[in-house]
């Protein structure tokens, strides 16, 4: 038996950072993410072995532990035993005994929230096996809680939710730990219209989102006025992204892409740099008319809105800077568990 799980990667649209602490606790914060079709994967066999196995498929990284209740932190595996430790110590279990496999399907720190997807998935593969009396949002709490607070990682709250109930979703957040998932019914029309026009870049490089949320937490907790005023200028960003898809007026989706990229800028120093600078304005010269960076900044993936027929265009002109586009559809489902005799 083993028991299978995958969750759906993120592209962020509106709103990136106001889910961060302490912004999100003081002022509220809200975000429009859209789920698609490139997943994080967890494969996990119980063994009779007294062994725990963790794997990370396609590479050279793997190791072998003896089984116990709780586990030393090993570097690479941070997030597979952050899980397990959480799971055991929470629901009282006695120590596992099983080779957990992973996969994700775009490179870690790349702006599209792999590791919290990553940690999503692998609490779903632990709750099908162990039929624990876990929801949507105690999946999703979880693994933000496992990841903030027990492995002391930088970020913030919308990648777990979005890897967990999946699709396009106006995400609220509040003070102690507060979300609200609201799911947007899209005509299909206006989804396969969204479609069409954002075109997925890969920059080719990747970043320590860490070191931005750092900074960005700083400007907050000191009251930067200029940082916490484009906090609450991407806030009404995710009001705007929101109603204009409601409304079905995606000739403004660029416009709004744009408003909120000019002031997620002033977040933090590091979001953007020389290379992200020149792709955004090789991007509008070729017929884009707005696009961001996804995820904290600095480098991953950017995407662009290119109305009409312009995304070809758009897509030589930035492909030679060195990156590549990445192909890519919505996709209207979260997690999802199940047990393979494979």
């Amino acid at each position: 038996m083993i028991i299978r799980s995958k969750a759906p990667l993120r592209i962020g649209l509106a709103g990136g950072g106001t889910d961060v602490s302490p912004y999100s606790d003081i002022y509220g914060g809200a975000i429009l993410n859209a789920t698609i079709d490139l997943y994080a994967y967890a494969s996990l066999e119980p063994l009779s072995n007294g062994k725990i196995e963790l794997v990370i498929d396609g590479s050279s990284k793997n190791c072998v532990l003896d089984s116990k209740k709780e586990l030393e932190l090993i570097p690479d595996f941070e997030l597979f035993i952050g899980v397990y430790n959480r799971l055991v110590k929470q629901f009282n279990l006695d120590a596992l005994s099983f080779r957990l496999t992973s996969y994700i399907e775009a490179p870690q720190g790349s702006g599209l929230g792999t590791s919290s997807t990553l940690v999503v998935t692998i609490l779903g593969a632990f709750v099908e096996w162990l039929k624990l009396p876990l929801g949507k949002y105690d999946i999703a709490h979880l693994a933000f809680d496992i990841e903030r607070n027990d492995l002391n990682m930088s970020g913030g709250k919308q990648d777990q939710y979005a890897a967990t109930f999946g699709g396009i979703n106006y995400i609220e957040f509040f003070a102690n730990d507060k979300v609200i998932v609201n799911p947007l019914q899209l005509k299909p029309e206006i989804i396969y219209e969204l479609e069409y026009s954002l075109l997925l870049y890969f920059t080719a490089t990747q970043r320590l989102s860490a070191t931005i949320i750092n900074e960005q937490v700083k400007n907050v907790n000191e009251k930067n006025t200029k940082s916490v005023e484009a906090m609450h200028n991407l806030k009404e960003q995710a009001h705007q992204m929101k109603d204009a898809l409601l409304r079905g007026e995606l000739s403004q989706i660029g416009e709004i892409l744009n408003f909120g990229w000019q002031n997620k800028k002033q977040m933090a120093h590091s979001i953007t740099n020389p290379l992200i600078d020149s792709i955004y304005t090789k991007a509008l010269e070729n017929g884009a008319t707005g696009g961001k960076i996804s995820g904290a900044g600095g480098g991953g993936f950017m995407f662009f809105y290119c109305p009409a027929v312009t995304k070809i265009k758009v897509a030589k002109a930035i492909e030679s800077l060195g990156g590549n586009t990445q192909p890519f559809k919505f996709t209207q489902q979260g997690l999802v568990t199940w047990t393979s005799n494979g």
